[in-house]
């Protein structure tokens, strides 16, 4: 693929830039570099790498999801700044 001024400009509109003349040349050498890096890599035969998502292997880490006894309310209170009738008392937010 060729990057020439007409394509920059067309890229700079695209993108909404607004490039003065000195950068038009800069931006044509940078994205001529890049397009030359993607054909190298294009060239490499990746023909018997496995398609992967992720490069190490994921595990689920979570516990099974099991009934169990849950702490008595009254110690749970314990550290409210403000508790009655067995529950949290907070700030009115809704008028």
């Amino acid at each position: 693929m060729k990057v020439d001024r007409p394509l920059v400009e067309y890229l700079a509109k695209l993108s909404r830039l607004s490039l003065s003349e000195d950068e038009i040349p800069l931006y044509e050498r940078q994205l001529s570099d890049i397009v030359a890096l993607m054909e190298q890599l294009k060239a490499i035969d990746v023909s018997s790498v496995p398609e992967t998502a992720q490069v190490l292997e994921v595990t689920n880490v979570s516990r099974p999801d099991e009934p169990a006894a849950s702490w008595p309310r009254d110690r749970l209170l314990e550290g409210a700044p403000d508790a009655r009738d067995g529950a949290f008392v907070v700030p009115k937010v809704i008028g």
